[in-house]
């Protein structure tokens, strides 16, 4: 009954700046943590940076100071501003959500990913 939807993702260089946004709805009460991981082809599923309820953020080594993520409580909505991108940066990135039912009980949520290529 809740759906992430992911857009913003496509081809940039080296150096250039994206922005990511993910709107999730359904039967949602309210929404805990929501975040954005990335996975690239032969390794593991990493955090990029995560924002609480509260405002509270935190990010991958990898990301630290290039990155930013923000939401809109009213609008449940996350995004990421991606800047002075690298090539390492190329990945499929999914949105995640922490969301709380209306029965209270929390669930966490995965939209369907977003590619993300910086060529150099």
């Amino acid at each position: 009954q809740v759906q992430l939807v992911e857009s913003g993702g496509g081809l940039v260089q080296a150096g250039g700046s994206l922005r990511l946004s993910c709107v999730a709805s359904g039967s949602i009460f309210s929404i805990n943590d929501m975040g954005w991981y990335r996975q690239a082809p032969g390794k593991q599923r990493e955090l990029v940076a995560v924002v609480t309820s509260g405002g509270s953020t935190n990010y991958g080594d990898s990301v630290k100071g290039r990155f930013i993520i923000s939401r809109d409580n009213a609008k449940k909505t996350v995004a990421l501003q991606m800047n002075s991108l690298k090539p390492e940066d190329t990945a499929v990135y999914y949105c995640n959500a922490q969301v709380r039912g209306w029965n209270l009980r929390t669930s966490a949520y995965w939209g369907q990913g977003t590619q993300v290529t910086v060529s150099s």
